[in-house]
Order: C-alpha cells, then sequence, then structure tokens
C-alpha cells in the first residue's frame, strides 16, 4: 500500500471509529509498528488526528456557525451541571471570584454552601441573572455586549477587570486542543484573560465533549491554568493525555 492509501486509511478509520490504537492500524494495514507511528506523527502536525498515548483521536472541527446562548444552554446540560457541582466544593467563604461567560459557569453558584459569603465579579449577564437568586455580593462588569453568549467585552470591560483582583477564576471554553484553550471570539477571549491574569488560582469548567475540539481564537494556555473540572465520563487516555498540560479532576 503506497503512503499517501495509507494516511488516507487511517485517516477514515480515525474519523470513523474517534480512537484507534496503533495495533488496530498495524492489523488492518499490514505494515510495521514503526511505519503507522510515523504515518500519525506526520497527520497529527498536520492537525488532520491528535496524536494520544498507544494511538490517535479525531480532532472535532470548529463549528461552522456558533450556537446561539439557548442553543448552547440545553446541550449536554447533564453533564454541565455535573461539572459545576463539582467545581463549587473549590469555594470557600471569602472568595472574591471572577465567573466567566459559559453555560457551564451559570449553574454555578446555586451549589455553593454559603453564597452570601462570598463576593462575585462576572461579565457575563446570565451569570449576574444567576446570582441574582442568592445572597452574594455581586459585581456586574461593563461593555460592548456580545448578544450571542450574554458576555459585556472590549476595552471597558478589560479596562475595569485589570484593576481587580480574584482570590479564582472559573472560565470555560468552547473547546481545548493540546494546551490551547479556545473560543469563538477573539474579544471575548481577551476579556477573559485579563481577568485570569488577576487570579491567584485558575479554574477551567469543561465537560467531557470540549477535550480535542478547536475554535477561532487561542485565548489562553493550559499551562498557565491551575486545574481543569471536568464531567466523570473522560476518557483515560483523554485525561493521560492532557494531564501533562494541567491538573483534572473528575
Amino acid at each position: 500500500m503506497l503512503k499517501k492509501e495509507r494516511l488516507i486509511a487511517i485517516q477514515k478509520a480515525v474519523d470513523e471509529k474517534g480512537i484507534v490504537n496503533v495495533n488496530e492500524l498495524i492489523e488492518a494495514l499490514d505494515v510495521s509498528d514503526m511505519t503507522i507511528r510515523r504515518d500519525l506523527d506526520e497527520l497529527a502536525k498536520a492537525g488532520k488526528i491528535h496524536r494520544i498515548h498507544g494511538g490517535a483521536q479525531r480532532v472535532e472541527n470548529i463549528e461552522d456557525v456558533e450556537l446561539t446562548h439557548n442553543e448552547k444552554t440545553v446541550v449536554n446540560s447533564d453533564l454541565k451541571e455535573q461539572v459545576a457541582k463539582k467545581a463549587a466544593g473549590l469555594i470557600v467563604p471569602g472568595d472574591t471570584l471572577y465567573l466567566g461567560p459559559g453555560t457551564t459557569i451559570e449553574p454555578l453558584i446555586k451549589y455553593v454552601d454559603h453564597p452570601e459569603q462570598i463576593r462575585v465579579v462576572t461579565n457575563s449577564l446570565p451569570v449576574f441573572e444567576a446570582c441574582k437568586q442568592t445572597d452574594t455580593e455581586i459585581v456586574l462588569i461593563g461593555g460592548n455586549f456580545r448578544k450571542k453568549s450574554g458576555a459585556f467585552i472590549g476595552g471597558l470591560a478589560e479596562q475595569m477587570l485589570r484593576e481587580l483582583k480574584f482570590t479564582k477564576a472559573f472560565v470555560s471554553a468552547n473547546g481545548i486542543n493540546d494546551e490551547c484553550v479556545m473560543t469563538a471570539n477573539a474579544e471575548e477571549g481577551q476579556t477573559q484573560a485579563v481577568a485570569l491574569n488577576n487570579a491567584q488560582e485558575k479554574i477551567m469548567l469543561l465537560d467531557e465533549t470540549k477535550f480535542n475540539r478547536n475554535d477561532f481564537y487561542r485565548y489562553y494556555s493550559l499551562y498557565n491554568i491551575d486545574c481543569i473540572i471536568t464531567s466523570d465520563g473522560l476518557d483515560d487516555s483523554t485525561l493521560k493525555h492532557y494531564s501533562s498540560y494541567v491538573e483534572i479532576k473528575k
């Protein structure tokens, strides 16, 4: 089999199965271990697959159209609630929190034991609305309103966030791929990055479907995140791979 044919066959197998291991490919293509590993490395370098220990995983493409806030709310809502509930256990009385935009962040406040003993700063209108139902002290950051996500972004928001310090920042993302933290809008990502840089602890809330996903704008590096809180279904190979960048809590 020619190299081009092998690469096409490997790509097809990864796309169809999601995850394939080296031994499967050796048997299917009747080539050596070294050949398969070279082919996988070449496809990974081209961004067509995601290399994991012992094999490869499909890389999800950028969404053609960014979902609206209402559409995102109903996608994997059970996983998002699971992640938010786990993350709430990290919050202690006296914390000043930055809560970024995102439907995984929005349920967080309802799982906090003593919301009246913390302060929340957010540039997300839906997060503000959720916090408003509790006794939490809330600071809403203004700026240019982005209807798609319900976030206030841009220069004014960034200017205000630069003046504030947080014990913990909780953020989400549309996807992570290797060390890249991705979102759909550059200004929204830049605003979150300012808040993260002013936090003592930087915590990401991501359900298992957000791993190995790309989006338009890389706004942060996993190397600078302290931990990721994720849902129970994250597979072992993905957990192992991303644990080389950041601590992951399931």
